[in-house]
């Protein structure tokens, strides 16, 4: 039998309002659109989102996640991402440095997902 290799990971998360959707994770953080589909136009909305190799999914049926889920996310220079954010009017997070040896920001999406953003701490 042949040996199986897993991939990757895409987290679906749980969202609410498809233009605010598109506002946070397109506008402010910087994720193109990859697609998006509805099994008819007024139903919900299931879309791929994508930037700098790192995919999610964004589901607006019930069932499919659960709103308040969290996500780290390696970033090659946290400080940058957030220098590059801050001056966008979204939230203001802030970089922190963690006891276990790396710097992180912590950012909330309007839908109560939680985004841990970090990297190593320069040594």
């Amino acid at each position: 039998m042949r040996p199986v290799t897993l991939r990757g990971l895409v987290p679906i998360l749980r969202v609410f309002d498809a233009g605010l959707a598109r506002q946070f994770y397109g506008d402010w953080l910087g994720f193109r659109w990859d697609w998006e589909h509805r099994f008819e136009p007024d139903l919900p909305l299931y879309a791929q989102v994508s930037r700098d190799g790192v995919t999610l999914h964004l589901s607006m049926h019930h069932g499919d996640a659960t709103p308040g889920s969290a996500l780290r996310l390696h970033c090659d220079d946290v400080d940058a991402l957030h220098a590059a954010l801050a001056p966008r009017s979204w939230a203001r997070p802030s970089v922190e440095e963690m006891p276990w040896g790396e710097r992180a920001m912590r950012v909330t999406d309007p839908f109560g997902n939680r985004l841990h953003f970090f990297s190593p701490k320069e040594a």
